[in-house]
């Protein structure tokens, strides 16, 4: 690493700025950091010096990152610049899309035979029930179509906005916390973890690769919230509350799928995932009749090519709802 020019997307990030700081401890040749957030930027310049170069903008912008190739020439780049809360995304399926399909699309054709991608993506991409999962798994075709590197992760302890900060939260006010499901299972690593894993992968030889930790067995979600109680509140008693699933949850995740295999890989906490890749002329075509859907504003049609894209994808009632409503303006 200490010879690479880096370039990190979403940078200000939880995972983006741990992931900023173990690098910058290296001393790469050059360390670029995009993000959107100007206070996240912000924070992350506080703490970073030379060779360090924080840059304001959005990944989703193709002549904003062909100026960033032009001008710092990165050749190793860790995308992890994207939307991840589920529920809102649901909501806003034409803006998970924009960003994290054609963000990742800006990413990778500026990259083309000058960088290495590895992108980060979520276990939700794994026979997703999400627009969160639906639109990673395409980044994930698009960046090994190019000959890149995905790297599927489980929930991360302590990111922003994770599990973990909202029972915090919860516990501290003497709950209850909410837990949607009692069956509900999910994959666990620390921030730490993750920023490991994001170099195990970028090490990796012969790439194109899918990868996947290889974690023990998933823990069901309830009781780790009764863990986080009994260690944030010890002596008191915080009640559990069950409300329902979300727009887009799912009881269990998976590290691959039914179509999918892992295999040992080089680093030994990583699995390599075989997958059946898509045709190059197929991927482009989809992509640009979604680019032309959501510049329609076209939910429906958009919504149409993402599972043609994403066939084991099972949309959601609210973005189905939302599909819906727009055929029916256009029929009116």
């Amino acid at each position: 690493m200490r010879r690479r020019r880096i370039l990190i997307t979403g940078a200000g990030g939880s995972i983006g700025s741990a992931l900023a700081l173990r690098l910058a401890a290296l001393s790469p040749a050059c360390l670029v950091l995009l993000e959107a957030s100007e206070s996240h930027l912000f924070a992350l310049q506080n703490v970073l010096a030379e060779p360090a170069i924080p840059l304001l903008g959005n990944a989703a912008n193709p002549a904003l990152i062909d100026e960033i190739f032009a001008r710092y020439s990165p050749d190793l780049v860790f995308h992890a610049a994207a939307f991840k809360h589920v529920p809102l995304l649901e909501a806003h399926p034409l803006e998970a899309i924009e960003n994290n399909v054609f963000g990742t699309q800006a990413v990778v054709s500026a990259a083309a035979r000058r960088a290495h991608v590895v992108l980060l993506s979520t276990d939700k991409s794994v026979e997703p029930a999400s627009i969160l999962g639906a639109t990673k798994r395409i980044a994930e075709q698009i960046v090994l179509a190019a000959g890149g590197t995905a790297l599927r992760l489980g929930n991360v302890l302590g990111s922003r906005g994770s599990v973990a900060e909202i029972f915090a939260g919860q516990i501290a006010t003497g709950g209850p916390i909410t837990v949607t499901d009692p069956a509900a299972r999910r994959y666990f690593l620390t921030v730490d973890e993750a920023v490991h894993l994001l170099l195990a992968a970028a090490i990796e030889p012969l790439p194109p690769r899918l990868l996947a930790p290889a974690l023990p067995a998933p823990h069901y979600i309830v009781d780790f919230a009764e863990f986080l109680a009994r260690h944030l509140a010890p002596g008191r008693s915080i009640p559990v509350q069950f409300t329902q699933a979300r727009p887009g949850d799912k009881e269990d995740e998976q590290l691959w799928s039914a179509s999918e295999s892992a295999h040992p890989a080089c680093a030994p906490d990583l699995f390599d995932i075989r997958f059946a890749p898509i045709a190059a002329a197929e991927l482009q075509c989809a992509l640009a009749s979604l680019r032309a859907a959501l510049d329609a504003r076209n939910t429906a049609a958009a919504l149409a090519l993402v599972r043609q894209l994403v066939p084991d994808y099972t949309p959601g009632t609210a973005v189905l709802a939302l599909a819906g409503e727009h055929a029916t303006r256009v029929t009116l």
